[in-house]
């Protein structure tokens, strides 16, 4: 891991969305040196399943020898920023790094995106980092070495990473576009940069939404924290970068990367937006990785009723139990293309659950994809994910349930 060197001693670091997750563990780093922080977020009181709320987190910093400002701020709002931004220049004399960690996710297609979703997504990812920045820059440009960090990924215009969620990619690579004019507009004055990571990170939000053996396929959110007290270390000339917590880090002389792995030597997720995957992820493993939700799919042709897709689902029949009925409570629908083309369905939701071909009456998630890759991803040689982020899975439907199906193929691998 990369040690403290003292260096963001005094600085004021403006971090929203600081209460939980990789603002939080940014805001702890730059604390040890005996920084300031102003804990920008909207967390207030403990949420039911998220922990870490502004005051739990001051605590915490305050603890490790920084100084922390605690302040409820929604990125929506103008005044609520402008407040924060005040307060902090009152308190601490200034501002030195704004990092623009606040962010809102929704993994689905246009159809399935409500438009309340959408909204949600560009006022917190594209407006509220433009709004943070626009009002945190005037301080900025009185510090010494003013540094803008925004947690968004580098603009890759691979179609892939536009056609299952494009409402999520446009707000997120509004972030990054902020960046690249941002950069360039106070090129000389303020560094302005983007921090992402090369693998999927463990927060509390991943929990709820792949489940606790999720995090095994992760690494720990001190590597962004890591990766960006690198970047704040650097001048003020050192802008317009897209950069990778990994390869920062490699440049900083880091070579074991498992001290940031929740399970060292477990394959781990890619994150999105990156073509390439991470040299340690391997296409076949010993825990399934999580399908993330999106996008539709056809019917497809006359069912097959034998072949290497119907033994597939004799032996999924074999593993249904009224256990995993009661923990999953989901039915599934495969609209399967090529060689052995058909529609089959998986019930985990009655009774005991049930599999076959033929199409469920009200199914929650439906995949569509290849029958030969449906076959290799229910035997372990394909990730879900993988199978996902290369094109071959397409899926529409809630993404909870479409995480929990991998508990069913660790099940089955044993038996195929």
């Amino acid at each position: 891991m990369l040690h403290n060197t003292g260096k963001l001693a005094g600085c004021t670091l403006f971090v929203t969305g600081a209460s939980r997750g990789i603002g939080k563990a940014i805001a702890l780093k730059a604390a040890r040196d005996g920084a300031n922080v102003v804990i920008a977020a909207k967390t207030a009181e403990a949420h039911p399943k998220l922990p870490g709320t502004i005051y739990t987190t001051a605590v915490e910093i305050e603890a490790v020898g920084g100084k922390a400002l605690p302040c409820i701020v929604d990125v929506r709002d103008e005044n609520q920023v402008g407040d924060a931004v005040k307060q902090a220049v009152k308190t601490f004399g200034g501002i030195d790094i704004l990092v623009n960690n606040a962010s809102a996710i929704n993994l689905t297609g246009t159809q399935e995106t409500p438009m309340k979703k959408v909204d949600l997504m560009m006022a917190i990812n594209l407006r509220g980092t433009y709004l943070t920045s626009k009002l945190c820059i005037p301080h900025l440009l009185k510090s010494k070495n003013p540094h803008i960090l925004n947690i968004s990924p580098p603009l890759n215009l691979n179609p892939t990473w536009f056609k299952n969620h494009t409402a999520y990619t446009i707000a997120k690579y509004g972030m990054s576009m902020c960046v690249l004019g941002m950069a360039e507009e106070f090129r000389g004055s303020i560094a302005v940069n983007a921090l992402w990571p090369k693998t999927a990170i463990h927060t509390a939000a991943m929990d709820m939404l792949g489940g606790s053996d999720i995090g095994k396929q992760c690494r720990k959110v001190e590597i962004m924290a890591d990766a960006a007290y690198s970047i704040f270390s650097k001048p003020s000339n050192y802008t317009g970068n897209f950069l990778i917590d990994e390869d920062i880090l490699r440049k900083e002389g880091i070579s074991d990367f498992d001290v940031y792995a929740i399970a060292p030597g477990h394959p781990l997720l890619p994150d999105f937006f990156l073509d390439e995957e991470p040299e340690n992820i391997v296409t076949k493993t010993q825990d399934q990785g999580a399908a993330p939700v999106v996008q539709s799919g056809e019917n497809s042709a006359e069912i097959a009723n034998n072949g290497p897709v119907a033994e597939t689902f004799e032996i999924i029949q074999g593993v249904l139990n009224p256990e995993l009925v009661k923990t999953t409570q989901g039915v599934y629908r495969f609209n399967l293309t090529g060689e052995n083309a058909g529609s089959w369905y998986i019930d985990l939701k009655n009774d005991a659950g049930s599999a076959g071909s033929g199409d469920p009456p009200k199914p929650d998630v439906v995949m569509t994809m290849d029958s030969a890759d449906f076959v290799k991803m229910f035997k372990g040689d394909l990730k879900p994910t993988i199978a996902f982020m290369s094109g071959k899975l397409k899926i529409k439907g809630d993404m909870a349930l479409a995480i929990k199906l991998e508990k069913m193929m660790s099940m089955m691998k044993s038996k195929l």
